[in-house]
């Protein structure tokens, strides 16, 4: 019985992840070319942070935490970068950064979180 809840929070963990990441991917595209309402934005901004509190708490296992920590640390320097002096492309590639950075942020405090909890068990 407990086997099939497992299952259950893999499945919600893998489809959160890649609903965020198309989330993401969209907003940065589509942010930039029609604008967004308030509360349509919020929204989703909402829906994003979810996504990524999920995918924290149920979708990286400890052996995955330290390579998903790095990644979100190039996301964050990516997004630090100037990247809307790129010709044409410069202000989707910032868009869709910012919001990969909405989605993964949270997840990364969640993981930061379990890892400290795990470095105090040792």
């Amino acid at each position: 019985m407990a086997r099939a809840k497992t299952d259950d929070l893999d499945v919600l963990g893998g489809y959160s992840f890649v609903l965020g990441v198309i989330i993401a991917l969209i907003l940065g595209m589509v942010a930039q070319i029609i604008p967004l309402g308030d509360k349509v934005s919020a929204t989703l901004v909402i829906l994003l942070v979810i996504l990524g509190l999920i995918v924290g708490f149920v979708n990286i296992n400890r052996k995955e935490m330290k390579d998903f920590l790095l990644a979100v640390i190039a996301i964050g320097i990516i997004g630090s970068a100037n990247l809307e002096v790129i010709p044409a492309v410069g202000n989707y590639l910032a868009g869709i950064v910012a919001y990969l950075g909405i989605f993964v942020y949270p997840a990364a405090v969640v993981v930061a979180i379990k890892e400290i909890f795990n470095i105090a068990k040792m």
